[in-house]
């Protein structure tokens, strides 16, 4: 099980812009400090961490923050209309289209995907793949 993941960020306040306009949406509940930010979801009773959490930070090595080539977070949505609405929030909060939300002919007749890029260009996906939702072929 992948415990966490974090993204290197050069300008802290533009990357919270763009992340909290769609982790809130989906349970992450956000924790700043001063090593950068930190998106978890809630903790249930008796268990200690919820993962993955997803943090974004700056560097450690204090060069600049980079994009992996190759390199992709990709978050579940509850439905489509959420895949929509959220790739559209994360447009305006600074992010770039990496991918207009629509079916893939590569994947499943159910996974409903759009991506982005946030402001450091990190890829993002947002996806929802419920079977109980029209699917590519219907």
């Amino acid at each position: 099980m992948i415990a966490y993941i974090t993204v290197g960020a050069d300008d802290i306040a533009r990357a919270k812009l763009f992340y909290s306009a769609f982790l809130p949406a989906l349970n992450y509940e956000l924790e700043e400090g001063t090593e950068g930010l930190s998106y978890a979801l809630p903790v249930e009773s008796g268990q200690s961490v919820a993962p993955p959490e997803f943090y974004v930070k700056p560097t450690f090595d204090g060069r600049p923050a980079s994009a992996g080539n190759g390199a992709m977070v990709a978050f579940e949505a509850r439905s489509q209309e959420q895949v929509r609405d959220l790739h559209s929030a994360a447009l305006a909060a600074g992010g770039s289209d990496e991918g207009q939300p629509g079916f893939r002919a590569l994947y499943g007749p159910n996974f409903y995907v759009g991506y982005l890029r946030d402001p450091q260009g990190n890829k993002i996906a947002l996806f929802s793949s419920d079977p109980n939702e029209p699917g590519r072929d219907d």
